[in-house]
């Protein structure tokens, strides 16, 4: 098993990450807005006008000023290989600059992920 870590800068191209994502097997994607070091030094990254504890709504005022960060386990590397090349056809080539960083690792333990329900007929 692996988990895929793909950060995209652009928001505008979350959608067709996720639907290049499903059509090459992904099962799920968690998304989580986020953003890095570069940002934080450019005072971008950390808002002083959000609340103590803040609701993902005050998080979307700036979309545009956040990145997201997608993660996803898969089972095979050969699925793997269909997600990384699904995700260049989506946002470009990964070599080049801005158009996000992708990391595979592996995963050697995982509990807690249950593929059906028990009250369900799979």
């Amino acid at each position: 098993m692996y988990l895929i870590l793909f950060v995209l800068n652009d928001p505008e191209k979350v959608e067709k990450v996720l639907s290049a994502w499903e059509q090459a097997g992904v099962g799920g994607v968690t998304i989580l807005p986020s953003t890095g070091l570069g940002r934080i030094r450019q005072k971008q990254g950390l808002r002083d006008d959000l609340p103590l504890l803040p609701s993902l709504e005050d998080f979307y005022r700036h979309e545009a000023d956040i990145s997201h960060t997608l993660f996803s386990l898969v089972e095979t590397e050969s699925l793997v290989d269909k997600v990384i090349a699904a995700t260049e056809q989506a946002v470009g080539d990964l070599n080049l600059p801005g158009n996000g960083i992708l990391a595979v690792l592996p995963v050697v333990r995982l509990q807690g992920l249950i593929k059906s329900r028990p009250d369900s007929d799979e």
